[in-house]
């Protein structure tokens, strides 16, 4: 006579594939939307900045995306993460992992970074703010960025050379970020009328953005940080925002009392 046991295994695992099943489908969409809110905060304080300095949208994303965009999902995205460490791009899953990785390496000596949506530089415009607490916060970054832009654009006459010289003053460099600029905001363009307009996904963007070509695996490839779990695919940037402002003057690092010896607290 058969035995009826494995039967019974059967029946008793149901329940617990179905428990398992289930938590999958409520846990990753989670993830997977908490990842995309993430995304959408450069978004969010572009429109923003272009409301209230009045620099248009899709200047403000185009630029958001030159600095911090990588292909995730099928989509180019920008990241508020971000950060430029003396020339090296690095995408960071949380705020705070972000802030860590620049106090250790400002503790190294390290003054050139760029950090943000936008990425502001530590070395000539950390002195505008109050702490690099404030260059990370993506509207106060997205409004610097914005007002500084708007500087350039009555020096040049035009965004394409802002958005050049927002990079460098080496017109070699800023020709190149131009350039890739524009190309990107050719895309953009149809949300200067409606604000909310989403960022086109790929191929429109990526496509356009290398040139009419995708990435290949030497671009692709990115610095990561705890393998960047939530973030799958990337491409690395060259230095932005490095015109200087100023350089006199002194800015405390994280927090509201740094250390007379370090900046930090």
């Amino acid at each position: 006579m058969p035995s009826s046991r494995p039967k019974r295994l059967r029946v008793c695992l149901l329940p617990v594939t179905f428990a398992l099943a289930l938590l999958t489908a409520i846990v990753l969409p989670r993830a997977a939307r908490a990842t995309a809110d993430l995304s959408a905060i450069c978004d969010e304080v572009a429109v923003e900045a272009a409301r209230q300095i009045g620099v248009p949208l899709s200047v403000l994303r185009a630029i958001s995306l030159t600095e911090t965009g990588r292909k995730r999902g099928g989509a180019f995205r920008p990241w508020p993460w971000t950060v430029n460490m003396e020339g090296k791009g690095l995408w960071f899953d949380t705020e705070a992992e972000a802030k860590a990785y620049v106090a250790k390496e400002y503790a190294r000596g390290a003054r050139s970074f760029d950090v943000g949506c936008f990425q502001i530089n530590y070395r000539w415009h950390g002195e505008a703010f109050r702490s690099v607490d404030d260059m990370f916060d993506p509207l106060t970054n997205a409004l610097y960025a914005a007002r500084f832009l708007s500087t350039l654009y009555a020096e040049k006459g035009a965004w394409g050379p802002a958005a050049g010289a927002y990079h460098s003053r080496n017109s070699e460099f800023a020709d190149k970020y131009q350039a890739r600029f524009e190309r990107i905001r050719q895309t953009l363009v149809a949300g200067d009328e409606e604000p909310h307009t989403a960022i086109p996904e790929i191929p429109d963007i990526v496509l356009v953005a290398n040139g009419g070509r995708l990435p290949d695996a030497a671009t692709d490839a990115v610095l990561r940080i705890n393998r960047f779990p939530l973030l799958q695919t990337g491409q690395m940037r060259g230095l932005g925002s490095l015109v200087p402002i100023g350089t006199n003057g002194a800015v405390r690092l994280f927090g509201p009392a740094p250390t007379a010896a370090t900046g930090f607290n």
